[in-house]
């Protein structure tokens, strides 16, 4: 158990990584993945992901994996895109890895970053990772399940499937004490454990996800399809995202620029409000649209 997913991540990749190692994540990507992974030591290389869809790209994978690789980190339901990876592009990355692997000589570790795994939406299905790749560990954090922001606990699992699972189960928690995340809150891992498959109300997400990104696109705004999370990644309407988000404060938005995803041309709405703040936004967004015709 941890102090939330930040905790897990942190603690993972000290326990993995070595000064000179690189950690691979796809864009757009949550920004602090760059600090945790250099704070272990290893460079961050991001790989950006399918135009449209936001599915992982193989192809740009395969070339950015080197002998220096030694972890791949996913976030499905993604923020800030809300995408969710389809069972066929885990496939295919973990087959891309697993060949990677074998020709080096060098296994590489799959961090499965998970704070939005229940969020998803109409059915969609988030593959669990360790049904797919032997050197899989899952990073969790029941805080948005939960509707719990700030409220950090989680957990770090370790697949006792993969050969060395014991030496990177005790490296794990070798790390969390060497950092100091010696233990997670009592109070909360007794909470967690009468709750652990309960979640927030989902639908409530799912009503603004429809009455946001349908309004929006009805504007003449491009977004992204988000199956999960509570994230509408959206296209700005110039080429500079950040000065589009400038202009959005005139009509009382806040918005963040996907620059700071990896992502340039696209900005980042959170819809985890009331409906009522949803409702009362949409005459914004739309005066925004009109603003550039």
């Amino acid at each position: 158990m941890t102090c939330g997913a930040a905790a897990s991540l942190t603690i993972t990749l000290n326990a993995l990584v070595n000064g000179g190692d690189e950690v691979i994540t796809f864009a757009p990507y949550f920004p602090e993945y760059k600090v945790f992974a250099e704070h272990a030591g290893a460079k961050l290389v991001v790989v950006q992901s399918e135009e449209k869809t936001f599915q992982i790209d193989i192809d740009r994978l395969k070339v950015a994996l080197s002998p220096r690789t030694k972890a791949v980190i996913i976030n499905s339901p993604n923020n800030p895109s809300g995408v969710v990876y389809s069972e066929q592009t885990i496939k295919n990355l973990c087959a891309a890895l697993e060949e990677h692997s074998v020709k080096t000589g060098n296994p590489v570790y799959l961090i499965s970053d998970e704070p939005y795994r229940e969020l998803v939406f109409g059915g969609v299905k988030v593959p669990y990772i360790m049904n797919y790749y032997l050197r899989s560990i899952v990073c969790y954090s029941y805080s948005k399940s939960l509707s719990l922001p700030g409220e950090r606990i989680g957990y770090v699992a370790v697949n006792n499937k993969m050969p060395e699972y014991q030496d990177v189960y005790a490296g794990v928690c070798g790390a969390g004490r060497a950092l100091g995340f010696v233990c997670a809150p009592a109070l909360f891992q007794k909470l967690v454990e009468k709750v652990y498959d309960k979640t927030s109300d989902i639908s409530v997400y799912k009503r603004n996800r429809d009455m946001l990104c349908g309004a929006l696109e009805s504007y003449g705004y491009t977004v992204v399809k988000p199956d999960g999370a509570f994230y509408a990644f959206v296209k700005a309407l110039e080429d500079d995202a950040k000065a589009f988000a400038e202009r959005a404060k005139k009509y009382e938005l806040l918005l963040v620029a996907g620059n700071d995803f990896g992502c340039k041309g696209y900005v980042r709405i959170s819809y985890c409000v009331s409906p009522e703040t949803i409702e009362k936004s949409l005459s914004s967004f739309k005066a925004l649209a009109e603003s550039y015709k």
